[in-house]
């Protein structure tokens, strides 16, 4: 299908197509990284579950929603060659209506955040810029696969973790909680290169210049997993500092699991990616959890 195609005025997308523009599955990134911010905190709940929530929504169904419509928007001509089925090259968001769901809910995304606070407006005030600057001309970050992945590291790792903890407090994060959550937002940027295998294809034949691109499979496959390893033997570092031993052995111990999976990773790296960003992911991601935990043991105890 054209993806210039014009439709009726009237014609208005269906709720399961704009749910479809939203990807709910791309929700769970921001919103455990949230999760792991509110737990950094060391702070009881009660009394501040509506916060909790609603930073919890404002992370995955708003901003990253957001930013799904609004890469979608930008990236319709390619999409047009790596994923046709997609909402709006299929025509089922017809017309013009992908732009303008992204800027409803750009706004409505930042109406949120300042209920929740002057640190969590600000920091997403960060990501709808990162969200938009992504995608959108003359910026459109992703055409550096790393500038746009280091983009895409922040949006979905560090600024929902500091955002959580700033909820939760009602301050600025505990320097520690902060630099964790920057060395995990280093290591998503190999997360994110992962990702950019399976559009190799399309970005190549539409100038985006993707780390898979500009290095080939197999050289980006090592540089990604380099970069998830190397900030998680940091953040085993500064526990063992701050005398949290047991969270740092469990950490130690998904890493050398990450290690053990890498070979066959290696061994196929175009064909593997996908199974590599599902088991080597949900190895770095329970890391963070546990970091998370060791965060709020410091903080709380202070």
């Amino acid at each position: 299908m054209n993806v210039n195609q014009t439709f009726p005025a009237a014609t208005l997308p269906s709720p399961s197509a704009v749910l479809a523009l939203f990807k709910p599955i791309t929700w769970f990134p921001p919103i455990w990284a949230f999760g792991c911010g509110v737990i950094s905190a060391g702070v009881v709940l009660d009394g501040r579950w509506f916060s909790a929530i609603l930073g919890g929504i404002l992370a995955g169904p708003l901003v990253c929603a957001m930013s799904q419509a609004a890469n979608d928007w930008c990236d319709r001509h390619v999409d047009a060659i790596n994923e046709p089925h997609r909402p709006i090259p299929s025509g089922r968001i017809p017309g013009r209506w992908g732009l303008y769901i992204a800027i409803i809910w750009s706004l409505v995304s930042l109406a949120v955040a300042a209920i929740l606070g002057t640190w969590a407006f600000w920091a997403c005030v960060v990501a709808v810029f990162f969200a938009w600057a992504y995608s959108v001309e003359p910026i459109r970050l992703k055409r550096n696969g790393w500038a746009g992945a280091i983009a895409c590291a922040v949006c979905y790792e560090g600024l929902p973790w500091f955002t959580g903890t700033a909820v939760m407090t009602g301050a600025l994060p505990d320097t520690r909680i902060i630099t964790i959550a920057a060395l995990y937002s280093f290591g998503a940027i190999g997360i994110m290169i992962l990702n950019d295998f399976k559009s190799a294809e399309g970005d190549r034949r539409t100038g985006v210049d993707s780390v898979p691109v500009m290095l080939g499979f197999h050289r980006a496959a090592r540089v990604s997993c380099g970069l998830m390893l190397a900030p998680q033997f940091v953040v085993i570092a500064a526990l063992t500092l701050w005398n949290q031993p047991i969270h740092a052995a469990v950490i130690s111990a998904l890493v050398v699991a990450q290690v053990l999976l890498i070979p066959k990773f290696l061994a196929d790296p175009q064909g593997r990616a996908p199974w590599y960003n599902g088991t080597g992911t949900l190895l770095y991601v329970l890391g963070m959890l546990a970091s998370a935990f060791a965060l709020g043991t410091i903080t709380g105890a202070a």
